[in-house]
């Protein structure tokens, strides 16, 4: 037994000790294979694994081998086939934990979508948080609450922390994830405030790329200037 089927084995938790295995003979391999295939790889329906036990099981195995593409005979290589075996099996380990976790992802997603419906700025609850975050920040009332929404928005530009923006590097941040720095002891008022944080730095982006642009135009002007000799004179 290879120090390398060893690690393979203890990595896919085999039940017994690998140790213990003898290659060399035919009923420990064959074992060995059916665990890998039946509780690993499973490429077999069911009834199909039950021949790789059974009397016949050198042929069927080596079909098994030559469906799943192996390199190696079994007569000739038998070490070799059970650590390409286990390789298979760890992938195929690795792409089912791969799959749980997208599905996990998606399951968190749909329970977000869920928990926190789309934003309608003509019900009472927005217009008593505007009137919240108003107060809050104190700006003056206006009839139209967007106008007072706006205008809480500018005040929050100028007092938000310019380190903040400068290391923020997110392209998308997830609502219910995203940290405000403050509380306003209301969940609907923190996500409009996060909401206002973030269309300032996207707004500072822009302003950051328009000012690059300024640069590098200034920049092309003045990095390699041409000079008309006809209008001067060098040296004496």
């Amino acid at each position: 037994m290879t120090s390398s089927i060893v690690r393979k084995l203890k990595a896919l938790s085999y039940p017994l000790n690998p140790r213990d295995i003898l290659l060399t003979n035919e009923e420990d391999l064959k074992q060995l294979i059916f665990w890998i295939e039946s509780s690993k790889i499973r490429a077999l329906s069911e009834d199909k694994r039950k021949s790789l036990v059974g009397d016949e099981w050198k042929g069927d195995v080596q079909e098994y081998l030559k469906s799943l593409k192996c390199p190696y005979g079994l007569e000739k290589y038998p070490a070799a086939v059970v650590d390409w075996l286990l390789s298979c099996a760890i992938r195929a380990e690795h792409s089912k934990e791969s799959d749980n976790i997208r599905n996990a992802l998606s399951t968190v997603v749909e329970m977000e979508s869920e928990e926190r419906p789309p934003l309608d700025v003509n019900t009472v609850q927005f217009k008593n948080g505007v009137n919240l975050i108003r107060d809050y920040l104190r700006v003056p009332n206006h009839q139209d609450y967007l106008q007072v929404l706006a205008a809480c928005r500018i005040l929050i530009e100028n007092r938000l922390d310019p380190n903040f923006v400068a290391n923020d590097t997110n392209d998308k941040l997830v609502m219910g994830l995203s940290e405000l720095g403050f509380d306003l002891k209301d969940n609907v008022l923190n996500d409009v405030a996060k909401i206002l944080r973030l269309l300032h730095i996207e707004e500072l982006r822009k302003l950051q790329t328009s000012i690059n642009e300024c640069i590098v135009s200034a920049q092309s002007q003045t990095a390699n200037p041409k000079t008309d000799t006809k209008l001067g004179q060098v040296g004496r």
